[in-house]
């Protein structure tokens, strides 16, 4: 059975975005079977610890640990990661080992930018912004406190188009045919893009769309596997808010600080978790190197 690490970049505080607000997400990557019907992977969901050095435990262990992935959630506004975390990821990363990592908007996790040159898949307000200066402009006119990047794709508890781009990726089609086009939606994602180092090896396979400014903005970066670089397959996402609870089902809840209006529409239509429930399993099993 394969094991995966689902991690946050903020210690346990229960009015915050905890390991524990991505439990749907938990049970559907457990539930995933193989044709014997057997589990496929077995998850382990910690937030983050230190050590008296300041590094996190389950981090530094993570290259020689028998962990096949890292789901990394950066929910954090200041230090997630010591550079000595960093350095294990990149380690791990390097002997193989699969990474999902993901953040928000603004300068939410940009403890990212530790990772070296593929955190850089992920634009900030302070750090590593968005080449095109045109775009380092407030897209979500409505929440004050919150700058960009924050790209409004509509309101937690909706859902939004996404645009495979060509040729469409093996992670966003649903039983390898039909593309997958619907994700939860948040009113203010963050922004993804290809480092120039990784050039060649990765690509935009996604992009999502403004509901207010009706401006592109690339939502998932997917990296090929580069010996050349030491680093194995790696998927990059804008927003935490694809895989949140509260995004899959807003009577789960949400931290206090969260203001913005909810949506039904995931409530509404029975299907309406269908395509990210399939990429999910797909980025689980393209991950674990058991899907081309």
């Amino acid at each position: 059975m394969k094991r995966i690490l689902f991690k946050t970049t903020i210690p346990r505080v229960e009015d915050d975005w905890h390991v524990g607000r991505f439990s749907l997400l938990l049970q559907h990557v457990e539930s995933l079977r193989d044709h014997r019907n057997a589990p496929i992977f077995s998850v382990a969901a910690r937030d983050r610890s230190t050590d008296a050095d300041g590094n996190d435990p389950d981090l530094v262990a993570l290259p020689d640990s028998d962990f096949d992935q890292l789901w990394l959630f950066a929910t954090d506004v200041g230090a997630g990661l010591s550079t000595n975390d960093a350095i294990a990821i990149r380690r791990f990363i390097a002997r193989g080992g699969g990474l999902l990592f993901t953040r928000d908007h603004h300068d939410v996790g940009a403890c990212l930018l530790k990772l070296g040159e593929i955190g850089h898949a992920h634009f900030f307000n302070s750090a590593n912004r968005e080449p095109e200066p045109r775009r380092h402009c407030v897209d979500d006119i409505y929440t004050r406190t919150i700058s960009f990047p924050n790209y409004h794709s509509g309101r937690n508890g909706d859902l939004q188009l996404i645009e495979p781009e060509a040729p469409v990726h093996t992670l966003l089609r649903r039983e390898g045919i039909e593309p997958i086009v619907r994700f939860p939606a948040h009113p203010h994602e963050g922004v993804v893009g290809v480092p120039e180092a990784a050039m060649g090896c990765a690509r935009v396979i996604a992009k999502g769309r403004s509901r207010i400014s009706s401006r592109e903005f690339d939502s998932i970066v997917a990296f090929d596997p580069d010996p050349a670089q030491g680093r194995g397959r790696a998927v990059a996402h804008s927003s935490f808010h694809h895989f949140a609870d509260y995004n899959w089902d807003p009577r789960f809840g949400c931290p206090s600080f969260v203001t913005d209006p909810e949506g039904d529409q995931v409530l509404a239509d029975a299907s309406a978790l269908d395509d990210i429930h399939a990429y999910v399993s797909n980025v689980a099993l393209w991950l674990a190197r058991e899907l081309n």
